[in-house]
C-alpha cells in the first residue's frame, strides 16, 4: 500500500508526468525503429535460392577440376598438371509432365501439364531429372606441354572428358 501510495505521489507532481511521457514515447520510437531494421536482416528468398545454385555450380565445378586433373597426370608426358574450368549456369531441373496431342483438319493441338505433388498448401511440381552445370570452357597448364604431340593428347582427353569442342580448351606449358 505505501509503494502505491508514493507511486501516486510522484505521478501527480508534473514533472514526473513529462518524464513518464518522454520515456513512453522513447519507447514506442525505439520499437517502431527496430521493426525496421530486423527487417533488412532477413535474407531475401530469392537471393538465398543464388547463392545456393553458386555454391553447387562452384562445387561441381572444384570437384571435376580435381578429377579431370588426376585424369590427365596419367596421360604420358603430361608431367604435373593444374586445370581451371568454367560453368555456365547452375544446376537445372526438369519437371516431369503429362499432356496430349490431338490432330484435326491439318492442325495439331497440344496440351502441356506439370505433374504436381504434395498436400493441399504445399503443392510442388515434380522433378523428373536434375541437370548439371554445363562446363563452357577449360585451361590445362602443365609442365609437359613443349612437345606438340602430348598438348594434342591433352586437348583430345579433355574435350573428350568433357563433352566440349577443341575451340573451348586452352593447354599452356607451367613454368
Amino acid at each position: 500500500m505505501k509503494t502505491l501510495g508514493k507511486l501516486g505521489e510522484l505521478l501527480g507532481s508534473r514533472n514526473s508526468a513529462i518524464a513518464v511521457t518522454a520515456l513512453g514515447t522513447a519507447g514506442l520510437l525505439l520499437i517502431l525503429i527496430s521493426s525496421f531494421l530486423t527487417d533488412r536482416k532477413q535474407p531475401d528468398p530469392q537471393t538465398q535460392e543464388k547463392a545456393e545454385q553458386m555454391s553447387q555450380a562452384e562445387s561441381y565445378c572444384s570437384d571435376t577440376e580435381e578429377r579431370l586433373r588426376d585424369f590427365l597426370r596419367h596421360i604420358d608426358g603430361a608431367g604435373e598438371v593444374e586445370v581451371y574450368l568454367t560453368v555456365g549456369t547452375g544446376e537445372r531441373y526438369i519437371y516431369a509432365a503429362e499432356g496430349r496431342k490431338s490432330s484435326q483438319d491439318n492442325r495439331t493441338e497440344e496440351e502441356k501439364k506439370y505433374v504436381m505433388t504434395g498436400g493441399s498448401g504445399q503443392r510442388e511440381p515434380l522433378i523428373e531429372t536434375v541437370k548439371a552445370p554445363a562446363v563452357t570452357g577449360a585451361v590445362v597448364v602443365c609442365t609437359g606441354c613443349g612437345d606438340p604431340a602430348v598438348e594434342e593428347r591433352l586437348y583430345k582427353a579433355v574435350a573428350a572428358a568433357l563433352g566440349i569442342s577443341t575451340a573451348k580448351i586452352y593447354v599452356t606449358k607451367m613454368k
